[in-house]
């Protein structure tokens, strides 16, 4: 996991992850390890379009330029460091089906990446990933799909968004204020995905008081619709103190909502339940806000 980052300068660089580990060290708490794996062309192709993934297979052979805008950099062995994390992903996901627990990826969550291109550090999605591979590979009638990152999950909700038998709820910084600018209220699905889809946008320097107001209200609507698996993607990035946002949560809120998660997936989907890292570009709140995950999956 430790391969995908973007070097020192870069918010997605590997001290985060490893102020994570060092955290998982110390802690006191039963776990055990899965070892990464990568995903193959055929479980890529479930998601990304064949000419993005050899663009960006070319992009990690070049190693050097971008693979968007300007957010998400080439290196050499992008291609594959991207395939673990969607490899491990599944991984989890094929292990908790077995009934073998519930799963966390911390560098999994890339929740920015369409089907045909990269954006905000994120090469392939490896939630959205999972979601096909869950609905069309698991014949799976519904999945959830919970966002506590403070970036809209775009990827997913904008190449979900007719589709009914995902069932999304994103709480996040206000679209106005962040990147990538979306996830508004009124945003509620379309055609055959109307309803199904809920979208919270809190305003800068919202705290614990203010998500647990939000994720209540996302719990409400969770229980109104019947799945058969729940993801979390649980980015770190709306603690107090990130150096890329302007929310105000403690690792409390993450203890909140994944401990309300565990709950709602033993009694809607037998505990079928895989967390997924997401975004946190300061070391420290990151290790703080996965370490709660982590004791509530456990």
């Amino acid at each position: 996991m430790l391969k995908y980052g973007f070097g020192g300068a870069h918010p997605m660089n590997r001290s985060r992850l490893e102020a994570f580990y060092r955290a998982l060290d110390e802690a006191v708490v039963s776990y055990r390890i899965f070892k990464p794996v990568m995903a193959s062309m055929e479980e890529l192709l479930l998601f990304h379009d064949e000419d993005y993934i050899k663009f960006v297979q070319f992009a990690s052979w070049q190693g050097y330029g971008y693979l968007d805008y300007g957010d998400t950099p080439a290196f050499p062995g992008v291609f594959e460091a991207a395939s673990y994390v969607v490899g491990t992903t599944l991984g989890l996901v094929r292990l908790v089906l077995r009934g073998e627990g519930r799963g966390f990826n911390p560098m999994g969550g890339l929740h920015h990446a369409m089907s045909s291109k990269a954006a905000g550090f994120c090469v392939f999605n490896d939630a959205a990933i999972a979601i096909k591979y869950l609905l069309e590979k698991e014949g799976l009638r519904s999945v959830a799909y919970v966002d506590i990152d403070a970036h809209h999950g775009d990827g997913v909700y904008y190449e979900f968004e007719e589709d009914p038998r995902l069932i999304f709820f994103d709480i996040h910084q206000d679209g106005r204020t962040l990147y990538p600018g979306t996830g508004f209220r009124h945003e509620d699905g379309r055609g055959e995905g109307k309803g199904k889809k809920l979208n919270i946008p809190l305003p800068p320097g919202s705290d614990d008081v203010n998500f647990r107001g939000a994720f209540d209200e996302g719990l409400a609507f969770l229980e109104k619709h019947d799945f058969d698996f729940l993801l979390l993607q649980c980015g770190a990035d709306g603690i107090e103190g990130d150096p890329l946002t302007r929310l105000e949560y403690s690792p409390a809120s993450h203890r909140y909502a994944a401990t309300a998660l565990r709950k709602l997936a033993d009694e809607k989907c037998d505990g079928r339940l895989v967390a997924m890292g997401g975004g946190g570009y300061s070391p420290e709140n990151v290790a703080r806000a996965w370490m709660e995950v982590v004791k509530a999956l456990a």
